[in-house]
């Protein structure tokens, strides 16, 4: 029987282990991480040559992360978010490694140097307040679809959500007494409250004791479930704003992250201190909500 590598220990912990357990990291992000180094082992084992049973720690270099998003680039047309998104991956493990085993830090260090491939930084794509306003003045509220619609839409673009975070809202996650706010939970599960402006909550709370989810036996349930009542899925929460976009005659390209974009822009164009907007809308580093800035 071959005895594990450290490499083979260090991958099997950093990812069971250490990422769900110690840094509580969400499954999708660990199933996004276990792609990166699927495809770091196929391109180790046939452009390489190398045994990935008998990897270790330092077989790598950072040449050879190098040559890994070089790979990634031309044999796999993998654009640049998606090749930093792998060395991001790529940075963490070995910071994980630096630790566990400092033998190999400065090894591990060269690694989490290699630098990120920079990219022209696209425009904020985001709905004008009238465009918003059509687009919420679509759904047919004399029916229980359109008043589910409504109350989706309301709150995807009042509270500046990702949209897997109104998906994932359960019924007890929200507050109607006032003032009315939503506790969401965002990357890595961080917890955060978001406020709810009058109209949003009035929609909300309609809503909530049309579908019995002010009941305590459903506090539990999700807010917002399909026809067949299952969750909403993303594809789902896609369909619903297109119909409504198409609806209100507003072009371009307009996604739910979209009203993401759209609700930090409204409060910067309102004159509302841009580390008030970060903390609002979730981020870790104010440089990524001053993109709205700029």
């Amino acid at each position: 029987m071959k005895t594990p590598t450290d490499f083979t220990k260090l991958m099997t912990n950093y990812l069971s282990s250490y990422l769900p357990l110690q840094r509580n990291v969400s499954s999708n992000t660990i199933s996004s991480y276990c792609d990166t180094f699927r495809l770091l082992l196929t391109f180790l084992r046939d452009k390489k040559s190398k045994n990935i049973d008998r990897l270790k720690v330092r077989d790598f270099s950072p040449e050879l992360i190098r040559d890994f998003l070089l790979w990634l680039e031309q044999e796999r047309a993998c654009s640049i978010s998606t090749k930093n998104q792998r060395l991001a991956a790529l940075r963490s493990f070995f910071k994980y490694v630096e630790v566990e085993c400092p033998e190999h830090m400065l090894l591990c260090q060269q690694i989490v140097n290699v630098p990120y491939a920079k990219k022209e930084q696209a425009a904020v794509n985001y709905l004008t307040v009238k465009e918003m306003t059509n687009i919420l003045n679509q759904p047919n509220q004399a029916t229980a679809a359109g008043r589910r619609d409504l109350c989706f839409l309301s709150l995807l673009y009042d509270t500046g959500a990702r949209v897997s975070e109104i998906l994932n809202l359960k019924a007890r996650n929200v507050r109607l007494d006032d003032p009315a706010k939503v506790i969401l939970y965002g990357k890595g599960r961080k917890l955060r409250e978001v406020p709810l402006l009058p109209n949003t909550a009035l929609h909300l709370e309609r809503y909530m004791q049309e579908q019995r989810l002010t009941a305590p036996e459903n506090l539990n349930r999700v807010l917002f479930v399909n026809r067949q009542g299952n969750p909403l899925t993303r594809a789902g929460a896609t369909y619903i704003l297109q119909k409504y976009v198409q609806m209100a005659d507003v072009s371009g390209h307009i996604s739910p992250h979209v009203f993401r974009h759209t609700k930090a822009m409204h409060m910067l164009e309102s004159g509302i201190n841009i580390f008030y907007i970060k903390d609002f809308l979730g981020h870790e580093d104010i440089s990524t909500t001053e993109v709205y800035a700029k």
